[in-house]
Parts: structure tokens; sequence; C-alpha cells
């Protein structure tokens, strides 16, 4: 058996986005020399890691033995990365940070930046995925720290308070239930709306709700980023949902209604959660730190 570090990676990469071109795109690798690691990798044992379909790839039982296991060697070789750092200058750690929409759009850039800048030696791989995608990646040994909603599951992770993240309902001023009371969320379900990419983490998470009422979001159109999403609404081009952090950022607009959504679902905190806090890479509990202090 001769897999190296960079195998692994890319192995792990392909799991994660299912498909060997975007594994290789993340890995900085050909499509050819990453079909050919893996080909040599699976010859090396005489075994099958991957099953190939038309939709991408699933592990086979014995491809999901070695996830588990690229994992940890991967995560170590980081740990002895990050110990040796200080006898050596310019090595650098690298922080595995996967969050939702709100948090990597409203809550992180500045925050980042400035870490960025006071720890010249460290760097960020930043992954935006629904919470639920999260926290199944951080119970795999994914990513390092994750920044989730309080609506999943986080058994078998350690949490933490990070921010209050209502959502709020917007639409024009002129709307047919702009002068009513708060409406139900499922009242608003028969108008149209603007949303995000469909493959946002908050999209995600509307349509789950959509659904659990009963009925499907009528997107007349997908911006990018909570700016595009509310120009638009102002404009008359229907509702949407977005963070309370999202609406303060904005200055006042008297062409837009807000209501805050009274649905428990929507009353939303999110967590910073890890497998474990005290067994963090020691730069990963640096950001933890920052993180909680803001």
């Amino acid at each position: 058996m001769h897999f190296d570090l960079t195998d692994l990676r890319l192995y792990l990469h392909i799991l994660d986005t299912g498909n060997i071109t975007a594994g290789a795109a993340r890995s900085h690798l050909s499509l050819a020399a990453a079909s050919a690691r893996i080909r040599a990798m699976e010859s090396s044992l005489g075994i099958d890691f991957l099953e190939r379909g038309r939709r991408g790839v699933t592990p086979t039982p014995a491809g999901k033995a070695l996830a588990q296991h690229a994992r940890l060697l991967l995560q170590q070789a980081e740990r002895m990365q990050q110990d040796l750092a200080e006898y050596a200058k310019g090595v650098k750690g690298q922080v595995r940070l996967l969050c939702n929409t709100t948090a990597i759009t409203e809550h992180l850039p500045e925050v980042l930046a400035d870490f960025l800048c006071q720890h010249p030696n460290l760097d960020i791989d930043l992954q935006e995925m629904p919470s639920l995608r999260i926290v199944h990646a951080l119970r795999q040994g994914a990513a390092d720290l994750g920044i989730v909603s309080d609506a999943v599951d986080t058994h078998a992770l350690e949490t933490l308070p990070f921010r209050d993240d209502p959502l709020v309902l917007i639409m024009p001023s002129e709307h047919p239930l702009a002068h009513a009371a708060t409406p139900r969320f499922s009242e608003t379900l028969r108008y149209d709306y603007v949303g995000l990419a469909a493959d946002s983490a908050l999209s995600v998470y509307l349509e789950e709700q959509a659904l659990h009422a009963g009925a499907r979001l009528q997107i007349r159109i997908r911006a990018e980023g909570f700016d595009g999403v509310m120009r638009m609404v102002a404009r008359g081009a229907g509702l949407a949902i977005v963070p309370l952090a999202a609406i303060q950022r904005r200055p006042v607009d008297q062409s837009l209604k807000s209501f805050i959504l009274e649905e428990a679902w929507a009353q939303r905190k999110l967590l910073l959660c890890a497998r474990s806090f005290t067994d963090l890479p020691g730069y990963a509990r640096t950001l933890l730190g920052t993180l909680r202090a803001e």
C-alpha cells in the first residue's frame, strides 16, 4: 500500500463533493491526474473504494473505512505541522471552518479578516453548508469547527452559543400583507418569493419549512447575497426571508416592510460546535477563542 497525504486529501475531497471532477479541482489537480491517483490506490490493494454512477461517486464499505483512517491521519499531520510551526518560519496551519449562510455572510467577514491579519501563519478553509450537513461533517472529522443553527441535532458534539439569529419576513411596502398583523409563514406561501441560490444553506432550510407547511416556495428569481435579495424585494419582485442581521446592516428603507417571524423555527440561535473543543489543534483553539470573544 503506497498512499501519500495528497492521495488521502484527494480522496476525501471527492467524497465531500460527490464527484471526481470537483474533488480534483478542490485538490488543485487535473481530472486525469486525480483519476490516475484513485486508480492507483484501488489497484494497490485490489479493492474498489468508490462506486461510480451517473450522478457521481459514493464510497464502498472499504471506501468508508479508508475515509475514517484518512481523516485521522490528516488531522494528525496537521497537528504535527502546527507543533513544528514554532520552530520553522513560514510553516502554516489551516483551520477548517464550516458555516451556514447567515454566519458566513453577516457575522464572519470582518472577524475572520482581522484574525488572519493577526495570525499570518494561519489559513482558514471556509465553506458554506446547511447546518445538518455541517454537524454530519464534524462527526466524521471532516472539519475542525462549525457554526450551525440550533434547530439541528448536535448530539455527539460540543456546542457554545455564538449569536442570536432570528429570521425576518420582508416585503414591498405596498404588498397585500404589508398592512396586516404579522403574517404566518403558511399565509405567505401563496405569494411569490425572491430567494438566494438554490444550494445555499438558508434556501435549503426554508424549502424544508415550506414542505412542513404543506407547500413549496414560489421562487420568481434568485439573487446573489442578502443585499441583492433586499434590493429586489424593495422594487416589488416578491417576498423574502432574511436574517435580522442583514436588515440591521442596511440603511432604513421606506420601500420595505419587515416582520420578525413568530414561528419557533425562525427564532434561531447560532452555535459554535466541534467534536471536542479541548482536543482541537492549537490553531483551531486560537480561532475558537476569537469567535467566542466576538
